[in-house]
């Protein structure tokens, strides 16, 4: 009887282990990956850190307190020429505070400055690697999803010449056909199968990388929807795209930051000839216990200050002059390099920009194929019954059928990668990004 009562639990629990793992989008992907991807948490710690770093240079702007303690304790030995000898002992307790607040210090808002410099530079740097894991995640998304559709026409092309290889097998026997289209049947069989474990090794080594990248198991990508059209590219103004990078590039951005660091460096450099002002103070209390070196008896003594601490450099060596020429020649160089990057970003969405629209051109040109390789097949099929065609023609019409169709599953996966990459590479890319790709998905 007991064992009746459990077995609906059996059933529910078998079941549930029989349910097909649940597909993934592209943005449940990379929500994972960028809580698991090593390479983007070591670039979010180190923006952590940049910040705390930024917000030390402060301290050169912000006034300094200090408390300082002491006891001592002494011994004296009187030793006249003639007469008793006379020791003593007394101790002393002494507390000084003092503060200082810097008012004309212009290396330390040169260095303040630069600090807050530091925090735009960890920013733009952060903004580089988290477009870096969109584009890697994706690209790995998409390696899975083509491996898959790799694997399904192998092993449809094989069941495909599997029927040939029956049919001329049979054709054979009744003395229709020759040997020969048996053995070229079996020729092409035989390399499907061969085929089919190289694309299922494929596909196993991308579902790892997929997976390791996620930080989960057993990955399931959602395919693409069906029928589908492909997003035009919007704007198709290949300099409106530049134009944008010149704001947004987070490559741009970091050497801007660095150039603008080198000039604070140099400003910091001359203020070597500046004088400085600071405002002091502080307050002190001396107590003298059983006397002091002066007389017996106790004693406290409590002082206060505060006044204005003026430094005026007059000589250093002309380490301050050398300084500055290598601050300059730094300053230079930080020049050169926001140009070089402003050149090798817009090369960079130029080329991203043309691979684009060749892919979506690639993709059309391929649809075209398809329709005419599936024609083809038709009528060397519809010849080779009728006996005007040869078993090796229908095994031609159907490779090309089955290899248009992996170049155009292939050719969409690339245009949407591409899209991807081509803010990646004039720096608009962002998560949200990823929404416009994820409506292509099969839900």
């Amino acid at each position: 009887m007991k064992t009746f009562r459990l077995l609906p639990l059996f059933v529910a629990v078998s079941a549930a282990l029989a349910l097909p793992v649940q597909a993934q989008s592209l943005v449940d992907l990379y929500e994972s990956a960028r809580g698991f991807d090593a390479s983007y948490q070591s670039s979010k710690s180190l923006y952590d850190a940049t910040l705390a770093k930024g917000a030390q240079a402060k301290a050169g702007i912000l006034p300094t307190a200090g408390l300082a303690i002491g006891v001592s304790r002494s011994t004296q030995e009187a030793i006249p020429d003639a007469g008793t000898r006379s020791d003593r002992s007394y101790g002393t307790e002494n507390a000084t505070v003092s503060a200082s607040q810097p008012l004309y210090r212009p290396g330390n808002w040169a260095g303040y400055k630069q600090g807050l410099k530091q925090v735009d530079l960890a920013q733009a740097q952060l903004a580089a690697a988290d477009q870096d894991l969109i584009v890697r995640v994706s690209q790995a998304y998409f390696d899975v999803l083509a491996a898959q559709d790799s694997l399904t026409f192998v092993q449809a092309q094989k069941a495909a010449v599997g029927e040939q290889l029956a049919s001329a097998k049979r054709n054979f026997e009744v003395g229709t056909s020759t040997i020969t289209d048996t053995r070229e049947a079996q020729a092409r069989f035989d390399l499907g199968t061969a085929q089919e474990i190289a694309a299922e090794n494929d596909l196993r080594v991308k579902k790892i990388a997929l997976d390791q990248l996620a930080g989960k198991s057993d990955t399931q990508p959602q395919p693409l929807a069906q029928p589908l059209t492909l997003p035009a590219l919007l704007p198709n103004d290949v300099n409106v795209w530049v134009q944008q990078s010149e704001v947004d590039h987070p490559s741009i951005k970091q050497t801007q930051i660095a150039l603008d660091v080198a000039q604070l460096e140099t400003n910091k450099a001359e203020a070597g000839h500046k004088p400085t002002l600071d405002l002091v103070a502080s307050y002190g209390a001396t107590n003298n216990l059983d006397g002091s070196v002066n007389g017996p008896g106790g004693s406290r003594v409590n002082a206060g200050s505060i006044g204005l601490s003026f430094n005026l450099p007059l000589f250093a060596g002309f380490s301050t002059q050398n300084r500055i020429k290598e601050t300059l020649a730094l300053e230079e160089k930080a020049r050169n390099d926001l140009d070089g990057a402003k050149r090798s970003v817009a090369l960079s969405t130029r080329t991203a920009f043309f691979g684009v629209l060749s892919g979506q051109g690639q993709v059309k040109a391929l649809e075209a194929a398809e329709a005419s390789s599936q024609s083809a097949l038709d009528a060397n099929k519809l010849g080779y019954q009728v006996g005007v065609r040869i078993n090796i023609d229908v095994l031609n019409s159907q490779s090309q059928l089955f290899q248009t169709k992996r170049d155009l599953a292939k050719a969409r996966y690339d245009v949407l990668v591409g899209g991807l990459k081509l803010r990646q590479a004039n720096g608009t890319l962002k998560a949200d990004d990823l929404q416009s790709v994820n409506t292509l998905l099969a839900q």
